[in-house]
């Protein structure tokens, strides 16, 4: 009995600017997502058609700083410089997707299982800054970073988070690990919402910081928001905020899936 052994597996680390892209996933009536171009022209580099599986979704118009993607081919040793495997893809992707490097992978090894824990910014500055404008988000007034905090270290006690999160999704659980709620200010102009957890919902940062923006203005109390995150109910938080100042920033793997 002839055995086949499997082909090689890969992971590639990148980054991309979504602003002018539906989002990551591809999907048959979502046109132009950053999935549909790097597996095009990843097919056309390598010469073969090539799937690729990405550690999640990100919505239209949000960034990745450290994005990674799985996928199998033919060919081995992509992950060596003399490849140059990451060199032509940077040569025909477009200049807001940029590939860092590609590593090789145990066969089973997933981007989307595997991942342990995701991080995301939510940046936003204070005073109108023309080159910004489209990857950070402009408030206007006075904010109570101290009161925002007070909230979002409560995100460490919650398990549910049914209240930011998109209803009707097909998610089997709406239950969350965030180990780190912080705002922190990066200069006199810029902040940064930081966010980690096992796994996110879908539009879950976003309706936070959207929520967590409300009790900076005072238009939420900390015992509001405690009551909003135990009633499971969008409806009873804040709005969403806009997608164009979200970035992924960091995807944490198991180190033995790399041990090839």
């Amino acid at each position: 009995m002839r055995i086949f052994a499997p082909m090689p597996r890969y992971f590639i680390q990148l980054a991309y600017n979504g602003a002018n892209y539906n989002g990551w996933q591809e999907q048959d009536n979502t046109p132009h997502t950053v999935q549909q171009v790097l597996r095009e022209k990843l097919s056309m580099i390598l010469g073969e058609a090539v799937e690729i599986t990405g550690c999640g979704r990100t919505d239209t118009g949000v960034h990745a700083k450290d994005y990674y993607a799985h996928f199998d081919s033919a060919k081995s040793d992509l992950q060596l410089p003399a490849s140059n495997c990451v060199y032509k893809l940077n040569k025909v992707l477009p200049h807001e997707i940029a590939v860092k490097r590609i590593y090789a992978v145990k066969p089973e090894a997933s981007a989307r299982f595997d991942a342990q824990w995701r991080s995301y910014g939510y940046y936003i500055h204070r005073e109108k800054d023309p080159f910004l404008f489209n990857t950070s988000l402009y408030v206007f007034g006075e904010l109570d970073f101290e009161a925002m905090n007070a909230a979002a270290a409560h995100l460490l006690t919650v398990t549910d988070f049914t209240s930011f999160s998109k209803v009707n999704t097909q998610t089997f659980t709406n239950n969350c690990t965030v180990t780190e709620a912080r705002w922190e200010k990066l200069n006199e102009n810029e902040y940064v919402f930081r966010i980690t957890a096992n796994r996110f919902l879908r539009n879950m940062v976003r309706a936070i910081t959207g929520t967590l923006l409300e009790i900076g203005k005072g238009k939420l109390s900390i015992d509001q928001f405690k009551a909003i995150c135990e009633s499971k109910n969008r409806s009873e938080a804040g709005m969403s905020a806009p997608g164009h100042a979200l970035y992924l920033t960091h995807i944490h793997y198991p180190e033995t899936i790399f041990n090839v």
